[in-house]
């Protein structure tokens, strides 16, 4: 993953597929599969910016539709995460995306192992500025009437 900047390549990936048949809302027969995966993944603490090594472990379930239609016209009324059947599904893929989404946003440690400025102090901030009048300029043009 080019969120792991290759770091993760000796990280193992433990993960499981499993698939059955259940009846759905309707009471047909349908295909579920059932993803867990657990990983770690380095990552850049965006507090320190520091690698930090993000646990992630997911499971979700998945119910198997006919097609895209189908899907579209069913995902407003149920509450599993639909996929497609395909004979080119790829399940790498999916566990790809599961985990990028299953990655924080904001990655950073609960402790930071350095020291993190958490204040920056500007001493000309507060300082007044003067600025010019914008209407000096019509003042000096209605004098001269």
């Amino acid at each position: 993953m080019a969120e792991s900047k290759g770091l993760a390549a000796e990280n193992p990936l433990h993960w499981t597929a499993l698939t059955e048949l259940r009846p759905d809302a309707a009471g047909e027969s349908a295909a579920w599969l059932r993803l867990t995966v657990a990983t770690t993944l380095p990552q850049t603490c965006q507090r320190c910016l520091e690698p930090v090594d993000v646990a992630v472990q997911l499971e979700r379930e998945f119910r198997f539709v006919e097609s895209e239609a189908v899907a579209e016209a069913q995902d407003d009324d149920c509450e599993e995460d639909l996929l497609v059947t395909s004979r080119e599904f790829d399940l790498a893929a999916l566990i790809e995306d599961e985990v990028l989404l299953a990655l924080p946003l904001v990655p950073r440690h609960d402790t930071c192992p350095v020291n993190v400025k958490m204040v920056a102090v500007d001493e000309d901030f507060d300082a007044p500025v003067e600025k010019p009048n914008p209407f000096a300029v019509l003042a000096q043009l209605k004098a001269k009437d």
